[in-house]
């Protein structure tokens, strides 16, 4: 059994910041990949950054230089620090983490979901 809590989504001004987290807890074993997406209203959800277990990162175009994503496997955690935040950055973020379980098996695990809005 595994747990994804997230964490700090809000309401915000554009240009301001926000910090997102996501830890994980239960039966784990290793913690791949981990990433982080969005979904908008009307829209696919799509791919925002995500961190492997090697700390190399992606992005998607439109956050490059302005999101930052990091990881602590001490603690499980995925971060997603957000500045210079723009009204289309506001979505539904999920974390999505690959683990290994204690049984072996690995699969893709996804938080609850945070609103972020931006908006003056």
């Amino acid at each position: 059994q595994v747990q994804l809590v997230e964490s700090g989504g809000g309401l915000v001004q554009p240009g301001g910041s926000l910090r997102l987290s996501c830890a994980a807890s239960g039966s784990i074993l290793s913690i791949y990949d981990m990433g982080w997406y969005r979904q908008a209203p009307g829209k696919q959800r799509e791919l925002v950054a995500r961190i492997t277990s090697g700390g190399s990162r992606d992005y998607k175009d439109s956050v490059k230089g302005r999101f930052t994503i990091s990881r602590d496997n001490a603690k499980n955690t995925v971060y997603l620090q957000m500045n210079s935040l723009k009204p289309e950055d506001t979505a539904v973020y999920y974390c999505n983490l690959e683990i290994q379980i204690t049984t072996g098996q690995v699969r893709a695990y996804w938080g609850q979901g945070t609103q972020v809005t931006v908006s003056s």
